[in-house]
C-alpha cells in the first residue's frame, strides 16, 4: 500500500507541474556603449540576446508550459534609470495588467545597472506581483526554481559591480567627449539648424544652404528693425519650417523637442528666433557643453555657467559674418519695443536714456508730433525726475549732425595717419603715458621697500605677527594692482609704437558713411552705443569705438607736434 501511495503522490506532483503556465516577457537592452563595442564583439547585440533567451526556453523540459508573450527591447538606452527605458515601462504595464508572470534577461546588467533599482525590483516589485525572474549569465538566477539563490550575497555584489562599471564607463565616455569638445569637434546628435554633419566626418559641420538662407533672413529682418514677434509672424505666414519641423520633414531625422506638443505641428516662436539670433555657432565658432546631465544615474539636464562652456573659434564656415553677429548681440541687449500694430522698431528704440535717472525714454505722440519723455517722470512720479522732453525731429537732426562730425574725424584722421605712416622715422612716444608709467613703477618700488621694512620690524619684535601679516597682505594687494596697471600702460605704449593702420575699426566703420544725409536704424546700431538726453534738451551721443578714437587722437597729436617727445 505504501508503494502505491508513493506512486499516486508522484503522479499528482507531475500533474501539478504540467499545469503551470508561464507567460514570459523577454527583456533585452543594448546601451550606446555596447553599440560602440559591437565592432569587435557582437555577443551583446539585440539579435543575439533574443536568440540566447529563446534557445534557453526551447531547451527547458521541466513539465511547465512557457509562452513568450512579448520581446521588450530598449536599444541604445542606458540601464542606470528605468524611467527613460520605454519598453521597460511597457513591460511593467504588461505585468500590472496580468499579461505576464515571468521576466527573463540574459544577465542582470541588461535589466539594471542601478544598484538601488535592482534591489527594488528583485526584492519588492516582482515578488509583490508574483513574477518569476530569470537571469542566465554572470549571476544565474531563477526566483521560482531557486528562491534561496535570490538572497545570495553575490546578487547585491553583482549589482554594485554593474553600477560601478556604468560609472567608470560614464567617466571614460565623458573624458573622450570633453577632449573632442576641446578640439572643436562637433559631438551633438544633430547639427544646428543651418548646418549638416559632414558626409565624411561626423564631427565636422557643413552649411545646409536652404536652412542657412532662413538664418540669414532672420538676421537681416532683425537688423532692418523688425521685432522678434514680427519676424515670427513673417516666417509662419510664409510657411517657413521651424528648426524642429525642418529636421523631421526635410532632413528625415528622428528629432524630438520635449518642450513641444508632438500632436501639433511646431511653428516659429519668439524663443526659437532669439535662439537663432544668439547662436554663436553661426559665425563659425563651436560652442558646446551648455547643458549636462546631473550624473550617470540622474538623467536631468542642467544649465552650465557660460565660463565653463567649450568654445573653439573658427572651426567651420560661418553663415553670419562676425561683425554682423556682434552688431546683433549689441542690439539684443537694448530695451527695444514696438508700438501697437507696429512690425518695425522705432528709430531710437533702445538708444535713449535720461541723463539724470538713467532710465529709458518713453515715446509719445502729442498733437501729431512725436516727443520723448523720461520714463520715470511719465510712469512713476513727477517728483522722482523731470520731464527731459525732446522733439523727435530735433533729436534726429542733432544725432545726424553728431554722426557727420564723427565721420569727418574718421576721414581726417585716415588721411593724417596715412601721411604719418609714410615717414621713415620711428613714431613718437606719448609723454603722458611715459610719465604715468614711470610714476607707477616708482610706487611699486616704494611698496616693495615697505614690505621689507615691516618684515624687519616683525623680526626685531617691534610689531606682532598678526600686524605683520595684515600689513603684508595690504602691501601685496597694492603691489598686485600696480603690476596690473603697469602692464596695461606698457601695452598701450607698445600699441602707439606699433602705429595705427587706416583700417582701424573706428576709421573703417565711420569712413564708409561719408556723405551721409539720413539716419537709419541700421546706421545707429553700427555707430551709436547710447544717447543721453538732458533736461534742457541737449543730448550726449556715446559712439561705438570711443576708446579707439581716443587712441587715434593721441597718436595723431604726438606725431604731428613740432617737437614730439
Amino acid at each position: 500500500m505504501a508503494r502505491k501511495s508513493r506512486i499516486n503522490y508522484s503522479q499528482a506532483t507531475a500533474f501539478i507541474r504540467q499545469g503551470k503556465t508561464w507567460r514570459v516577457g523577454l527583456y533585452i537592452r543594448l546601451s550606446k556603449e555596447d553599440e560602440r563595442l559591437l565592432r569587435q564583439d557582437d555577443s551583446e547585440s539585440v539579435k543575439n540576446q533574443e536568440k540566447i533567451l529563446r534557445a534557453h526556453f526551447a531547451a527547458l523540459d521541466d513539465g511547465d508550459i512557457y509562452e513568450i508573450v512579448k520581446v521588450f527591447i530598449d536599444d541604445g538606452i542606458s540601464g542606470t534609470t528605468d524611467e527613460e527605458r520605454e519598453d521597460f515601462q511597457n513591460m511593467l504595464t504588461y505585468i500590472e495588467a496580468g499579461k505576464m508572470n515571468c521576466v527573463a534577461v540574459k544577465d542582470l546588467a541588461r535589466s539594471f545597472r542601478n544598484y538601488g533599482d535592482q534591489g527594488y525590483y528583485l526584492d519588492d516589485y516582482f515578488p509583490r506581483h508574483n513574477v518569476r525572474f530569470i537571469s542566465l549569465y554572470h549571476q544565474t538566477l531563477d526566483s521560482y526554481k531557486d528562491p534561496r539563490n535570490m538572497r545570495s550575497i553575490a546578487v547585491p555584489i553583482q549589482g554594485v559591480m554593474n553600477e560601478n562599471h556604468c560609472a567608470e564607463t560614464s567617466d571614460k565616455v565623458r573624458a573622450v567627449f570633453d577632449m573632442k569638445r576641446v578640439n572643436g569637434e562637433h559631438i551633438g546628435s544633430f547639427a544646428p539648424f543651418g548646418y549638416l554633419k559632414h558626409p565624411e566626418d561626423k564631427n565636422a559641420l557643413v552649411i545646409d544652404e536652404p536652412a542657412a538662407a532662413v538664418v540669414r533672413d532672420i538676421y537681416t529682418m532683425f537688423l532692418d528693425g523688425m521685432s522678434k514677434n514680427a519676424i515670427v509672424h513673417t516666417l509662419n505666414e510664409h510657411g517657413v519650417l521651424c528648426p524642429a519641423a525642418y529636421k523631421r520633414e526635410v532632413q528625415g531625422l528622428k528629432y524630438t523637442n520635449p518642450s513641444l506638443d508632438p500632436a501639433k505641428k511646431p511653428l516659429w516662436t519668439a524663443t526659437s528666433v532669439t535662439s537663432v539670433l544668439k547662436n554663436r555657432m553661426y559665425c563659425g565658432d563651436m560652442i558646446q557643453g551648455r547643458y549636462r546631465k546631473k550624473s550617470y544615474k540622474i538623467h536631468v539636464q542642467e544649465r552650465v555657467p557660460e565660463d565653463e562652456w567649450y568654445i573653439v573659434e573658427n572651426t567651420h564656415e560661418p553663415i553670419i559674418e562676425r561683425p554682423i553677429f556682434e552688431k546683433v548681440q549689441a542690439l539684443l541687449m537694448r530695451d527695444t519695443r514696438t508700438g501697437p500694430q507696429q512690425k518695425k522698431l522705432y528709430l531710437f528704440s533702445g538708444f535713449l536714456r535720461c541723463q539724470d535717472c538713467g532710465k529709458a525714454m518713453a515715446r509719445s505722440t502729442v498733437k501729431g508730433f512725436v516727443y520723448y519723455f523720461c520714463r520715470t517722470y511719465k510712469d512713476q512720479s513727477k517728483t522722482a525726475c523731470t520731464k527731459h522732453s525732446i522733439k523727435h525731429e530735433l533729436l534726429e537732426a542733432a544725432v545726424l549732425y553728431a554722426v557727420r562730425q564723427q565721420v569727418y574725424l574718421a576721414v581726417h584722421y585716415s588721411n593724417t595717419i596715412a601721411y604719418i605712416n609714410q615717414e621713415p622715422l620711428a613714431k613718437s612716444q606719448s609723454a603722458k603715458l611715459q610719465a604715468a608709467l614711470e610714476q607707477k613703477e616708482k610706487e611699486l618700488v616704494k611698496i616693495t621697500r615697505y614690505k621689507q621694512a615691516v618684515w624687519q620690524d616683525w623680526k626685531e619684535g617691534e610689531i606682532s605677527h598678526m600686524d605683520y601679516r595684515h600689513m603684508r597682505e595690504d602691501y601685496d594687494s597694492q603691489a598686485e594692482e600696480l603690476t596690473r596697471i603697469i602692464s596695461t600702460l606698457k601695452a598701450e605704449q607698445a600699441e602707439l609704437e606699433k602705429g595705427i593702420d587706416i583700417e582701424n575699426p573706428f576709421l573703417s566703420t565711420f569712413r564708409q558713411y561719408k556723405g551721409i544725409d539720413k539716419l537709419t536704424r541700421d546706421i545707429l546700431v553700427e555707430l551709436v552705443e547710447q544717447i543721453k538726453v538732458y533736461e534742457n534738451g541737449n543730448i550726449c551721443v556715446k559712439f561705438n569705438f570711443s576708446d579707439e578714437l581716443h587712441r587715434i587722437a593721441e597718436y595723431v597729436a604726438i606725431n604731428t607736434e613740432p617737437k614730439a617727445v
